[in-house]
Protein backbone atom coordinates (compact mmCIF):
# COMPACT_ATOMS: atom_id res chain seq x y z
CA UNK A 1 0.00 0.00 0.00
CA UNK A 2 2.79 2.45 0.91
CA UNK A 3 4.72 1.65 -2.30
CA UNK A 4 1.61 2.17 -4.42
CA UNK A 5 1.02 5.60 -2.89
CA UNK A 6 4.67 6.52 -3.43
CA UNK A 7 4.51 5.58 -7.13
CA UNK A 8 1.40 7.70 -7.62
CA UNK A 9 3.07 10.68 -5.93
CA UNK A 10 6.19 10.38 -8.10
CA UNK A 11 4.01 10.16 -11.25
CA UNK A 12 2.92 13.80 -10.85
CA UNK A 13 5.39 16.47 -12.00
CA UNK A 14 6.88 18.63 -9.28
CA UNK A 15 5.90 21.85 -11.02
CA UNK A 16 2.27 20.86 -11.37
CA UNK A 17 -0.25 22.47 -9.11
CA UNK A 18 -1.54 19.13 -7.98
CA UNK A 19 -3.89 18.79 -4.99
CA UNK A 20 -3.97 15.04 -5.67
CA UNK A 21 -0.25 14.81 -5.01
CA UNK A 22 -0.59 16.62 -1.68
CA UNK A 23 -3.51 14.43 -0.70
CA UNK A 24 -1.60 11.25 -1.56
CA UNK A 25 1.41 12.53 0.38
CA UNK A 26 -0.86 13.12 3.38
CA UNK A 27 -2.19 9.55 3.11
CA UNK A 28 1.34 8.18 2.94
CA UNK A 29 2.36 10.01 6.11
CA UNK A 30 -0.74 8.78 7.92
CA UNK A 31 -0.04 5.23 6.82
CA UNK A 32 3.54 5.40 8.09
CA UNK A 33 2.32 6.71 11.47
CA UNK A 34 -0.24 3.89 11.79
CA UNK A 35 2.34 1.24 10.90
CA UNK A 36 4.77 2.70 13.45
CA UNK A 37 2.16 2.69 16.22
CA UNK A 38 1.17 -0.90 15.50
CA UNK A 39 4.81 -1.93 15.51
CA UNK A 40 5.38 -0.23 18.85
CA UNK A 41 2.26 -1.84 20.31
CA UNK A 42 3.37 -5.22 19.06
CA UNK A 43 6.82 -4.77 20.56
CA UNK A 44 5.26 -3.70 23.85
CA UNK A 45 3.02 -6.76 23.91
CA UNK A 46 5.99 -9.00 23.13
CA UNK A 47 7.93 -7.44 26.01
CA UNK A 48 5.21 -8.22 28.55
CA UNK A 49 5.77 -11.17 30.85
CA UNK A 50 2.99 -13.73 30.73
CA UNK A 51 1.93 -15.52 33.91
CA UNK A 52 -0.77 -18.15 33.76
CA UNK A 53 -3.64 -18.35 36.19
CA UNK A 54 -2.60 -21.94 36.90
CA UNK A 55 0.82 -20.72 38.08
CA UNK A 56 -0.92 -18.27 40.38
CA UNK A 57 -3.30 -20.90 41.78
CA UNK A 58 -0.46 -23.34 42.47
CA UNK A 59 1.60 -20.66 44.21
CA UNK A 60 -1.31 -19.51 46.39
CA UNK A 61 -2.19 -23.11 47.36
CA UNK A 62 1.39 -23.72 48.45
CA UNK A 63 1.54 -20.46 50.40
CA UNK A 64 -1.72 -21.24 52.20
CA UNK A 65 -0.29 -24.46 53.62
CA UNK A 66 3.17 -23.04 54.31
CA UNK A 67 1.82 -19.95 56.08
CA UNK A 68 -0.39 -22.03 58.36
CA UNK A 69 2.22 -24.69 59.18
CA UNK A 70 5.62 -23.00 58.96
CA UNK A 71 6.15 -20.07 61.29
CA UNK A 72 8.49 -17.63 59.50
CA UNK A 73 12.12 -17.72 60.62
CA UNK A 74 12.04 -14.09 61.75
CA UNK A 75 9.10 -14.80 64.06
CA UNK A 76 10.80 -17.92 65.45
CA UNK A 77 13.86 -15.79 66.18
CA UNK A 78 11.62 -13.14 67.75
CA UNK A 79 10.11 -15.70 70.14
CA UNK A 80 13.59 -16.92 71.11
CA UNK A 81 14.70 -13.36 71.78
CA UNK A 82 11.55 -12.71 73.82
CA UNK A 83 12.34 -15.79 75.94
CA UNK A 84 15.71 -14.26 76.80
CA UNK A 85 14.19 -10.88 77.63
CA UNK A 86 11.24 -12.15 79.68
CA UNK A 87 11.79 -12.14 83.45
CA UNK A 88 8.54 -13.79 84.54
CA UNK A 89 8.91 -17.56 85.11
CA UNK A 90 5.38 -18.15 83.81
CA UNK A 91 6.09 -15.95 80.80
CA UNK A 92 9.32 -17.82 80.12
CA UNK A 93 7.51 -21.17 80.26
CA UNK A 94 4.82 -19.92 77.87
CA UNK A 95 7.39 -18.65 75.38
CA UNK A 96 9.17 -22.01 75.51
CA UNK A 97 5.86 -23.74 74.78
CA UNK A 98 5.21 -21.43 71.83
CA UNK A 99 8.64 -22.25 70.42
CA UNK A 100 8.02 -25.96 70.90
CA UNK A 101 4.62 -25.66 69.22
CA UNK A 102 6.17 -23.94 66.20
CA UNK A 103 8.83 -26.63 65.93
CA UNK A 104 6.27 -29.46 66.12
CA UNK A 105 4.06 -27.78 63.51
CA UNK A 106 7.02 -27.54 61.13
CA UNK A 107 8.16 -31.11 61.75
CA UNK A 108 4.68 -32.63 61.39
CA UNK A 109 3.37 -30.24 58.70
CA UNK A 110 0.49 -29.39 61.01
CA UNK A 111 -1.16 -25.99 61.53
CA UNK A 112 0.49 -23.79 64.15
CA UNK A 113 -3.00 -22.84 65.38
CA UNK A 114 -6.40 -24.41 64.84
CA UNK A 115 -7.71 -21.06 63.58
CA UNK A 116 -6.19 -21.02 60.11
CA UNK A 117 -8.00 -17.75 59.46
CA UNK A 118 -9.26 -15.95 56.42
CA UNK A 119 -6.72 -15.88 53.60
CA UNK A 120 -5.59 -12.27 53.20
CA UNK A 121 -3.57 -11.83 50.00
CA UNK A 122 -1.47 -8.78 49.18
CA UNK A 123 -0.64 -8.61 45.47
CA UNK A 124 1.86 -6.28 43.83
CA UNK A 125 1.21 -6.66 40.11
CA UNK A 126 3.91 -5.41 37.76
CA UNK A 127 2.49 -3.21 35.02
CA UNK A 128 4.40 -5.28 32.44
CA UNK A 129 2.73 -8.52 33.56
CA UNK A 130 -0.02 -10.11 31.48
CA UNK A 131 -2.28 -12.65 33.19
CA UNK A 132 -3.38 -15.39 30.77
CA UNK A 133 -5.71 -18.35 31.05
CA UNK A 134 -8.44 -16.71 33.12
CA UNK A 135 -8.96 -13.85 35.53
CA UNK A 136 -6.58 -12.90 38.31
CA UNK A 137 -8.88 -12.92 41.33
CA UNK A 138 -10.47 -16.25 40.40
CA UNK A 139 -6.97 -17.74 40.22
CA UNK A 140 -6.26 -16.58 43.79
CA UNK A 141 -9.58 -17.95 45.06
CA UNK A 142 -8.85 -21.28 43.37
CA UNK A 143 -5.44 -21.41 45.06
CA UNK A 144 -7.00 -20.78 48.46
CA UNK A 145 -9.61 -23.46 47.76
CA UNK A 146 -6.93 -26.02 46.90
CA UNK A 147 -4.64 -25.10 49.77
CA UNK A 148 -7.28 -25.22 52.47
CA UNK A 149 -8.97 -28.36 51.09
CA UNK A 150 -5.96 -30.44 50.12
CA UNK A 151 -3.95 -29.21 53.11
CA UNK A 152 -6.77 -30.12 55.54
CA UNK A 153 -6.86 -26.63 57.00
CA UNK A 154 -9.89 -25.40 58.91
CA UNK A 155 -12.41 -23.56 56.75
CA UNK A 156 -13.41 -20.39 58.58
CA UNK A 157 -15.25 -18.29 55.99
CA UNK A 158 -19.01 -17.74 56.03
CA UNK A 159 -20.69 -16.57 52.83
CA UNK A 160 -22.81 -13.88 54.48
CA UNK A 161 -22.08 -12.15 57.81
CA UNK A 162 -25.40 -11.58 59.56
CA UNK A 163 -28.33 -13.89 58.84
CA UNK A 164 -27.50 -17.39 57.58
CA UNK A 165 -23.71 -17.34 58.23
CA UNK A 166 -23.28 -20.52 56.19
CA UNK A 167 -19.71 -21.77 55.84
CA UNK A 168 -18.46 -21.66 52.24
CA UNK A 169 -16.75 -25.00 52.82
CA UNK A 170 -13.42 -24.12 51.18
CA UNK A 171 -12.36 -20.89 52.93
CA UNK A 172 -13.07 -18.78 49.87
CA UNK A 173 -13.33 -16.04 48.91
CA UNK A 174 -9.90 -14.72 49.80
CA UNK A 175 -9.46 -11.12 50.91
CA UNK A 176 -7.42 -9.53 48.10
CA UNK A 177 -5.53 -6.23 48.24
CA UNK A 178 -3.89 -5.56 44.85
CA UNK A 179 -1.89 -2.65 43.52
CA UNK A 180 -0.10 -1.96 40.23
CA UNK A 181 3.66 -1.41 40.49
CA UNK A 182 6.48 -0.92 37.96
CA UNK A 183 8.19 -3.99 36.53
CA UNK A 184 7.33 -7.43 35.20
CA UNK A 185 7.00 -9.41 38.44
CA UNK A 186 3.99 -10.55 40.42
CA UNK A 187 4.59 -10.54 44.19
CA UNK A 188 2.04 -12.35 46.34
CA UNK A 189 2.00 -12.39 50.14
CA UNK A 190 -0.57 -14.53 51.95
CA UNK A 191 -1.27 -13.79 55.61
CA UNK A 192 -3.88 -16.02 57.30
CA UNK A 193 -5.85 -13.86 59.73
CA UNK A 194 -7.54 -15.52 62.69
CA UNK A 195 -10.43 -13.94 64.55
CA UNK A 196 -8.90 -13.85 68.02
CA UNK A 197 -6.55 -11.04 67.08
CA UNK A 198 -8.55 -9.58 64.18
CA UNK A 199 -11.53 -8.92 66.46
CA UNK A 200 -9.34 -6.61 68.52
CA UNK A 201 -8.77 -4.20 65.63
CA UNK A 202 -9.51 -0.54 66.31
CA UNK A 203 -10.07 2.61 64.26
CA UNK A 204 -10.23 6.14 65.57
CA UNK A 205 -10.78 9.26 63.48
CA UNK A 206 -8.60 11.77 65.28
CA UNK A 207 -7.99 15.38 64.35
CA UNK A 208 -4.56 16.97 63.80
CA UNK A 209 -4.65 18.59 67.24
CA UNK A 210 -4.54 15.10 68.81
CA UNK A 211 -1.06 14.69 67.34
CA UNK A 212 1.39 11.99 68.35
CA UNK A 213 -0.12 11.79 71.84
CA UNK A 214 -3.40 10.78 70.23
CA UNK A 215 -1.64 8.02 68.29
CA UNK A 216 -0.09 6.72 71.49
CA UNK A 217 -3.49 6.71 73.23
CA UNK A 218 -5.16 4.77 70.41
CA UNK A 219 -2.44 2.11 70.30
CA UNK A 220 -2.51 1.61 74.06
CA UNK A 221 -6.32 1.53 74.02
CA UNK A 222 -6.28 -1.25 71.43
CA UNK A 223 -3.60 -3.31 73.18
CA UNK A 224 -5.20 -3.04 76.63
CA UNK A 225 -8.61 -3.97 75.23
CA UNK A 226 -7.08 -6.95 73.44
CA UNK A 227 -5.31 -8.25 76.54
CA UNK A 228 -4.97 -12.04 76.56
CA UNK A 229 -7.64 -12.47 73.85
CA UNK A 230 -5.13 -11.60 71.11
CA UNK A 231 -2.75 -14.38 72.28
CA UNK A 232 0.29 -12.23 73.09
CA UNK A 233 3.11 -11.65 72.55
CA UNK A 234 1.50 -9.87 69.63
CA UNK A 235 2.61 -8.02 66.54
CA UNK A 236 0.90 -4.64 66.36
CA UNK A 237 0.22 -2.99 63.02
CA UNK A 238 -0.54 0.75 63.12
CA UNK A 239 -1.93 2.72 60.18
CA UNK A 240 -1.81 6.51 60.28
CA UNK A 241 -3.34 8.92 57.79
CA UNK A 242 -5.27 8.47 54.58
CA UNK A 243 -9.02 8.07 54.90
CA UNK A 244 -10.90 5.63 57.11
CA UNK A 245 -10.34 2.63 54.83
CA UNK A 246 -6.77 3.60 53.90
CA UNK A 247 -5.74 3.81 57.56
CA UNK A 248 -7.17 0.33 58.14
CA UNK A 249 -5.34 -1.07 55.11
CA UNK A 250 -2.09 0.57 56.27
CA UNK A 251 -2.51 -1.14 59.64
CA UNK A 252 -3.16 -4.48 57.94
CA UNK A 253 -0.07 -4.14 55.76
CA UNK A 254 1.98 -3.12 58.79
CA UNK A 255 0.87 -6.17 60.77
CA UNK A 256 1.86 -8.46 57.88
CA UNK A 257 5.37 -7.06 57.44
CA UNK A 258 8.49 -9.13 58.16
CA UNK A 259 9.16 -8.96 61.88
CA UNK A 260 12.59 -7.35 61.60
CA UNK A 261 11.56 -4.75 59.02
CA UNK A 262 11.60 -1.04 59.90
CA UNK A 263 9.74 1.88 58.41
CA UNK A 264 11.87 3.52 55.72
CA UNK A 265 11.21 6.96 57.24
CA UNK A 266 13.49 7.37 60.27
CA UNK A 267 10.83 9.37 62.13
CA UNK A 268 8.29 6.57 61.85
CA UNK A 269 10.96 3.95 62.59
CA UNK A 270 11.64 5.79 65.86
CA UNK A 271 7.89 5.88 66.55
CA UNK A 272 7.76 2.10 66.08
CA UNK A 273 10.38 1.64 68.80
CA UNK A 274 8.65 4.08 71.12
CA UNK A 275 5.28 2.39 70.70
CA UNK A 276 6.84 -1.03 71.31
CA UNK A 277 8.21 0.22 74.64
CA UNK A 278 4.78 1.64 75.55
CA UNK A 279 3.01 -1.61 74.69
CA UNK A 280 5.47 -3.70 76.67
CA UNK A 281 5.12 -1.37 79.64
CA UNK A 282 1.48 -2.48 80.04
CA UNK A 283 2.68 -5.68 81.76
CA UNK A 284 0.11 -7.87 79.95
CA UNK A 285 2.88 -10.32 79.12
CA UNK A 286 2.85 -13.67 77.30
CA UNK A 287 -0.71 -14.99 76.98
CA UNK A 288 -1.86 -12.33 79.44
CA UNK A 289 -0.19 -13.85 82.50
CA UNK A 290 1.99 -10.80 83.11
CA UNK A 291 5.53 -10.04 82.11
CA UNK A 292 7.81 -7.81 80.11
CA UNK A 293 7.02 -9.03 76.59
CA UNK A 294 3.51 -8.11 75.48
CA UNK A 295 4.52 -7.48 71.85
CA UNK A 296 7.29 -8.76 69.64
CA UNK A 297 7.12 -5.72 67.38
CA UNK A 298 5.10 -2.64 66.48
CA UNK A 299 5.04 -1.69 62.79
CA UNK A 300 3.75 1.60 61.43
CA UNK A 301 2.60 2.46 57.91
CA UNK A 302 1.31 5.90 56.92
CA UNK A 303 -0.43 7.67 54.05
CA UNK A 304 -1.14 11.28 53.02
CA UNK A 305 -4.32 12.60 54.59
CA UNK A 306 -6.77 15.51 54.69
CA UNK A 307 -5.72 18.77 56.37
CA UNK A 308 -8.47 18.26 58.97
CA UNK A 309 -7.96 14.53 59.63
CA UNK A 310 -5.68 12.18 61.54
CA UNK A 311 -7.08 8.64 61.16
CA UNK A 312 -5.39 5.96 63.28
CA UNK A 313 -6.05 2.24 62.88
CA UNK A 314 -4.64 -0.69 64.82
CA UNK A 315 -4.55 -4.27 63.55
CA UNK A 316 -3.10 -6.98 65.78
CA UNK A 317 -1.48 -10.32 64.98
CA UNK A 318 -1.13 -12.96 67.66
CA UNK A 319 2.26 -14.55 68.43
CA UNK A 320 1.80 -16.71 65.32
CA UNK A 321 2.41 -13.82 62.92
CA UNK A 322 1.90 -16.04 59.88
CA UNK A 323 2.75 -15.12 56.32
CA UNK A 324 4.29 -16.58 53.19
CA UNK A 325 5.45 -14.85 50.02
CA UNK A 326 6.26 -15.76 46.43
CA UNK A 327 7.46 -13.78 43.43
CA UNK A 328 6.43 -15.01 39.97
Amino acid sequence: MAMLLLKKIVYFRVDEDCPQRLFLLFLLVRLVVVIHKRTQTGNSMCAMKEITTEEISRAVARMAVDACCLLPDDVVAGLARARQEESSPIGQAILEQLQENAALARAESMPICQDTGLAVVFASVGQDVRIVGGDFESAIHEGVRRGYTQGYLRKSCVAEPLFERKNTGDNTPAVIHARIVPGDALRLRLAPKGAGSENKSLLRMLVPADGIDGVRRVVLEAVKAAGPSACPPMVVGVGIGGTMEVAALCAKRAAARDLESRNADSRYAALEEELLDLVNSTGIGPQGFGGLVTALKVHVEWAPTHIASLPVAVNINCHAARHAEVVL
